[in-house]
């Protein structure tokens, strides 16, 4: 994955939310009956912003502190003054090839891993302690259904992304998997498949050559996506039927390159949206304009009786 800022993302789980709404952003298309290929656009309102070297890959955060994820080191930062505090380390010769993003659930942060860009595609959860920063368990897919890119914990299971991609692979010579085949995983909470979604075509083909790098649900119930490149999260739901998640919005996001993102919902009255700046070496919160998300109401079918059938 050229994807070298993963995610991490901190959370505390949360059984039932309370949300007092963030502003509300107009939308930039308002007609609700829009189609899934073109949901609505809004605006994220920028926070705060926090300059961390080491935010190459994604963002974790928790109450008191946020985590700058790179290929080997995470690097634990205050979030009062912003100040690094502590380092994960990886050497280059060890086993840390690409951390992809993170979730601190607890008092553990669950960081993704994989070989990217080596063939084939091995991806690992690795587990710290956020108190030390101590590497404390590993769990290995071995060869799975992609590249993990990101994981979080939600509604008593784990959610995962797997991506795959359109980029031409060096040591193949062939494109690293394919875009189209990315997924989101629902696991129990001993990592085994539950089941599966995609992702919709459209977004995948914003993604391309690259795919899907970071994912975090929101307090709002929804899972927020985010690719490799483009600053834009897409808002999905899942379907209520089909194996296609269903796209609701896209919020933009101001001086954010794609990479792993968070959802800090430490704070169930103000629940802020984390991502980084790749170039710039930035951490940037914001407020999400959750009360202006609407579901569409089309199911997609009918019940007809006598007279109404179709042929």
């Amino acid at each position: 994955m050229r994807k070298l800022p993963a995610l991490v993302v901190a959370t505390a789980v949360l059984a039932a939310v309370a949300l007092s709404p963030a502003s509300a952003v107009p939308a930039r298309t308002v007609d609700v009956s829009t189609t899934a290929a073109t949901p609505p656009t809004y605006d994220a309102t920028p926070l705060t912003s926090y300059p961390a070297f080491d935010a190459n890959q994604a963002i974790a955060v928790d109450a008191k502190y946020f985590y700058a994820v790179n290929n080997r080191t995470i690097t634990k930062h205050d979030r009062r003054t912003g100040a690094p505090l502590l380092q994960f380390a990886g050497d280059t010769d060890g086993p840390f090839k690409h951390m992809d993003s993170g979730v601190v659930v607890g008092s553990k942060l669950y960081a993704v891993h994989s070989n990217y860009p080596e063939w084939p595609m091995e991806s690992s959860i690795e587990v710290f302690d956020t108190k030390t920063m101590r590497h404390v368990d590993s769990y290995s897919f071995g060869i799975y259904r992609g590249s993990l890119t990101w994981l979080d914990w939600h509604d008593g299971a784990w959610w995962a992304g797997f991506a795959n991609y359109d980029d031409i692979s060096d040591e193949t010579n062939q494109p690293y998997g394919q875009t189209y085949n990315t997924q989101v995983v629902k696991l129990n909470d001993k990592f085994q498949p539950l089941a599966s979604w995609t992702i919709p075509k459209p977004i995948l083909d914003r993604f391309k050559p690259m795919s899907n790098s970071g994912g975090s649900w929101g307090p709002d119930g929804r899972l927020w996506l985010t690719g490799h490149d483009l600053g834009e999260a897409y808002v999905m739901e899942l379907p209520v039927a089909g194996a296609e998640l269903r796209w609701i919005a896209t919020v933009e996001l101001p001086d954010v390159q794609g990479q792993g993102i968070a959802w800090d919902r430490s704070d169930r009255r103000h629940p802020t949206f984390w991502a980084i700046s790749r170039p710039n070496r930035l951490v940037h919160t914001f407020s999400m304009p959750l009360s202006s998300l609407q579901t569409p109401t089309a199911k997609g079918w009918q019940i007809l009786g006598p007279g109404q059938f179709r042929k």
